[in-house]
């Protein structure tokens, strides 16, 4: 009688044990709820951690240890678009360098999108940080870059269609409890075949510096997967420098566009002045930088494919060449967004031609 009765106690366990997992699951598949649901997620909007142009995001629980980030959106011309992007593109693709989505609200003019929570916040904490960077390390520094150029990789050749994101930025990066990356914000993305090597637009948004050249004007080429890439490469260039170092100064009047400096840097074999700990951090550094600079090549066909760029993350960067001089007959003004010498670092809607 004992051992019936310990027996049929050990299943109830483990039938409540599946149920639990089989809510949990529920929960984290990509679901529609109401208003009044998400008031309830977010324990009525109680723990705001985050605000931008697009809305606010709040921390939200659905059940059990299920921890979400509830992203409402401001109620203002584009939302829709940028609402159908985001839950008709991230809401059928599943990487581990891509935020996971859980679900969506579209109650009348209220609409809000659900996320898994990552508690580390953005790269750009740490990219813009001297401190925080250090405390990353630069084994972890390349880790990360190595896992949002995966993450880019499946964007564009892992689905069933392309996905271009067009807004990669330490921002649109985001960082599990493990430090892993994960690519989030698809409200520009656009979808096109892989055959398909051009893309038609009629209007581009995205963040000044890391947008594209081809994007502002098409003398530098068509807008391709190549916009991702260059996007990227800003990216690498800021893990290296730091978003204060993008204006580094020369002397006590002059200033320089800090990709070019980098550049220079390297042309003439001169050490990078970045704080560095060992020679090991210092290849790792130079690594970065080079691959950076081959991302933002002005021409989209000088640009390396995603693939490529992760084949050169993972190698000897002893080995790696050193790429054009991506500055050499470009306009200051139109490479670096500046006025005054100071880059821009808000969000643009430029009108391009269509094809």
């Amino acid at each position: 009688m004992y051992w019936f009765h310990r027996q049929k106690k050990i299943k109830r366990k483990d039938c409540l044990k599946i149920e639990m997992f089989l809510e949990d699951y529920r929960a984290l598949k990509p679901a529609r709820y109401s208003y009044d649901d998400i008031k309830k997620i977010t324990n009525q909007f109680k723990d705001k951690i985050g605000q931008g142009g697009y809305g606010t995001v709040y921390r939200g629980q659905l059940s059990n240890d299920v921890h979400v980030a509830v992203k409402i959106l401001n109620n203002i011309k584009g939302n829709g678009e940028e609402f159908i992007n985001e839950v008709g593109i991230i809401g059928t693709i599943h990487h581990v360098n891509v935020v996971r989505f859980v679900g969506y609200c579209a109650d009348g003019f209220r609409r809000a999108l659900i996320y898994e929570f990552l508690p580390n916040d953005s790269l750009e904490k740490f990219a813009s940080s001297d401190h925080k960077k250090r405390s990353l390390g630069w084994k972890k520094l390349l880790e990360i870059a190595m896992g949002i150029a995966k993450g880019i990789e499946y964007l564009h050749q892992g689905c069933d269609q392309q996905i271009l994101h067009f807004d990669i930025k330490p921002h649109n990066i985001l960082l599990d409890e493990n430090l892993n990356p994960k690519i989030t914000d698809f409200g520009l993305a656009k979808l096109c075949s892989k055959e398909q090597s051009v893309i038609s637009m009629t209007t581009a948004r995205g963040t000044i510096g890391y947008i594209a050249p081809e994007v502002f004007s098409r003398n530098f080429g068509n807008v391709s997967y190549k916009a991702d890439i260059y996007s990227f490469g800003m990216l690498l260039l800021e893990m290296v420098g730091g978003k204060k170092n993008f204006d580094v100064m020369v002397n006590s009047t002059n200033k320089i566009y800090f990709p070019e400096w980098i550049y220079n840097h390297l042309d003439s074999g001169e050490e990078l002045r970045i704080r560095i700990e060992d020679e090991g951090d210092a290849k790792i550094a130079n690594k970065l930088a080079i691959v950076g600079l081959w991302c933002i090549q002005w021409y989209p066909v000088d640009r390396p494919s995603m693939h490529a760029v992760i084949q050169m993350l993972e190698g000897d960067g002893d080995t790696l060449i050193k790429p054009p001089n991506p500055f050499a007959s470009t306009n200051s003004t139109l490479a670096t967004g500046q006025s005054s010498g100071r880059p821009f670092n808000n969000e643009l809607e430029v009108i391009v031609e269509s094809e």
